[in-house]
Formats: structure tokens, sequence, C-alpha cells
């Protein structure tokens, strides 16, 4: 039998390497803190290029750099999925910042004083440990998926990559957020009967690309009301960070007029499934040779042995601090302090926040 044996002891380690684990990565080199970053994929920026073929970022490359490294395009552009990836795989390389890349963490506990994170039979010990993952970690399906007749094709968003995946007929798409609005829109315009499925999010009353954005309208919105306007600083942040979680953000670059547009039919919530057809909220069915799920995620964090979670499966920390875990930290949660917290301009601010306390941590530890 195999045994787990002590591959490596570190100051920091980072779980994660997307843009929140980089940004951390960033500020710990900046403060001069050993620290290790591991990503579960065999390459960074892996986790945006497996998202569908046409993905474009809903903010332009003004906003999409990290911590120290402007993004690589003319400011009013929206960059691909790719070029995404791209930038931070060049991003860690030329800050020299330590990645090993295929390393899947599969527990992390406590043992003395001490953060224990063991992926296969590989075991790495840590004083602090900083998770950096988004809050869209495991695939939320509904349980009457299974069923749906056999002939029918099945995806979740995060398997989708383009139409070619979809056999002829209809599709129902399962959740009207950002996802699957434009999966929709797509799907519509290259020729199948598209049905989208769920409640009305509202949408951002403007073009993201268009005069009024290019004159700070969308500036404003993201720089200001987004990064200093919803927050947990202030009340009206603590009262939609509820909403904004379990309802999603409203759409930003498709319109109800480009869905109507392209033949997308909106109908109510799907329900149930009886004789292996999807039934809607009213009765009626929805006839569907292809479902696409686009009904969000799990937290994901069943991976983690600590007693630091609420109810609903959400961290208990304060901006990013994990007050009854000293030395554990999150970055990179879906409103983990503002709006923009999973926005790539706003992660580096939740970054910054908690690398100033592991330094803090860390100079109380060596004055002791």
């Amino acid at each position: 039998m195999s045994t787990v044996e002590v591959k490596m002891r570190v100051e920091t380690l980072v779980i994660g390497g997307g843009q929140a684990g980089l940004s951390v990565g960033y500020y710990l080199a900046k403060q001069g803190l050993p620290f290790l970053i591991l990503e579960a994929n065999q390459r960074i920026g892996d986790s945006w290029r497996s998202r569908w073929d046409s993905l474009r970022l809903f903010t332009p490359a003004r906003f999409d750099g990290i911590a120290g490294m402007p993004f690589p395009a003319s400011r009013n552009r929206f960059p691909t999925k790719n070029e995404m990836a791209d930038y931070l795989e060049s991003y860690a390389a030329h800050f020299g910042l330590p990645v090993q890349t295929g390393t899947v963490v599969n527990r992390l506990s406590r043992e003395g004083n001490r953060y224990v994170a063991t992926a296969g039979e590989r075991r790495f010990e840590a004083k602090q440990v900083v998770v950096a993952m988004a809050t869209y970690q495991r695939r939320r399906i509904p349980d009457f998926a299974h069923e749906l007749d056999p002939g029918i094709t099945q995806l979740h968003s995060s398997e989708y990559r383009n139409v070619s995946q979809l056999q002829d007929g209809p599709v129902l798409i399962v959740g009207a957020g950002n996802s699957g609005a434009e999966i929709a829109l797509e799907v519509a315009r290259a020729g199948h009967r598209t049905l989208l499925s769920g409640r009305d999010v509202g949408y951002v009353p403007f073009r993201i690309n268009g005069r009024m954005a290019r004159l700070g309208v969308f500036d404003l919105v993201l720089r200001f009301f987004f990064h200093r306007v919803l927050t947990m600083d202030t009340p009206i942040g603590r009262k939609m960070r509820p909403k904004v979680i379990s309802h999603g953000a409203p759409l930003i670059r498709t319109k109800p007029a480009d869905l109507a547009s392209a033949g997308a039919v909106r109908v109510p919530r799907t329900a149930r499934v009886r004789d292996g057809i999807p039934v809607l909220d009213d009765g009626s069915i929805a006839e569907a040779a292809n479902v696409i799920w686009c009904t969000g995620f799990h937290p994901g964090f069943s991976w983690i042995d600590l007693p630091v979670f609420d109810s609903d499966g959400e961290p208990k920390q304060h901006r990013g601090v994990v007050p009854g875990e000293p030395g554990l930290y999150f970055v990179g949660l879906h409103f983990l302090y503002a709006m923009s917290s999973t926005m790539i301009h706003g992660v580096s601010r939740d970054a910054e926040h908690v690398v100033q306390s592991i330094a803090a941590r860390s100079l109380s530890a060596r004055a002791a």
C-alpha cells in the first residue's frame, strides 16, 4: 500500500493558479514572503481555455489586467477567453511566480499549528493557506435531469463548446443568466429553435461596447458602483449580496432584444420531467432534442475538512480572512467583499488585503 509522504513545507500555500491565486502570489512576492501556488490544470489559464469557444470577457482590456501588469490589448477591446488564458500564463512567467501545475488538492485539514493539503500521494504543510478559487467548482444540475429521455443530448454549460455538440432539433437552455443568454443567442443564430427557460435577471441598460460605454458609463458602473458602492462596508452592498449570490448578476452583454431578434423564445422555469420530456412551471412541455443546463455551480469545497462553512456551503469570512481559523484565507469568491470580487479588476484588491493580513501575521510570529 502506498503511503502519503511529506513533499514540502512552505510558509504560505496558495491553492488555485487563476487570476485570484496569481494576484495573491504577486503581492506575496512583493512582500518578500515565501510561498507556493498549486494549480489543478496542466497549464496556467486552462480554466479559461476550457470554456465555450466564442466566449469573450464582459469587461474591456483596460479592466482585465491584474496587479502589476496591464492586459496587452487596446483599452476598449473585449479579449477572448484564450487571450485571457495566455495573459495569465505570461503573467506568472513575467513575475517568476512559483506555480506547480497538475496538482489537484483533494483534502485540506489542520494538524497542530500547521495546515496540511494532500494531493494524491503528495503532502504540503503550511503555516498559512489561501484558497484562491471561485465559488464555481461543482456543476449544479437539477435532480430530475436523469429522468430525461436518453435520446435528448444533455450538456452543462461547463461542457458546452460550440453548436457542433448538438443534434438537430430544438434546444432548451435552462437558466437565463449571462451564460444561458449568451449560449442561447449563439444556438439560435445557428438555426436551432431555442427556448430560454428561467427567471428574468434584468440587464445592463446600455451596450457595453457602445457610445455610452465609451463615454464612461461602463467605467462608472465597474469602477464605482460594483467596486465602491456594492461592498460589505455599505448598507446597500450588504443588502444586495445575498440576492446577487442566489440569483446572479443582470445580463451584461446580451439584451432581450438580441434574443428576440435571433428567434430565442423566453419560457418559464423548467420545473420537472414527465415521460422523459421537460415540463415548465406553467405546466406546458418543452419539446427539445437538446438541453443545456446553465444552472450554475455549487461552491464545491467539500475537500476542505475544517469547520469554516455556513449552511449554504459558503466560507465564513470577512474580506477573505477566516476569523475562526487563523492563517486560512479565501480569494476569488463571488461577492467576497464587493460585487467586483470575481471580476478581473476586483480580485487584486481582495488579494492585496489578504496578503497584508498574512504579512502582519508573519511579522507577529517572528516578533514572538
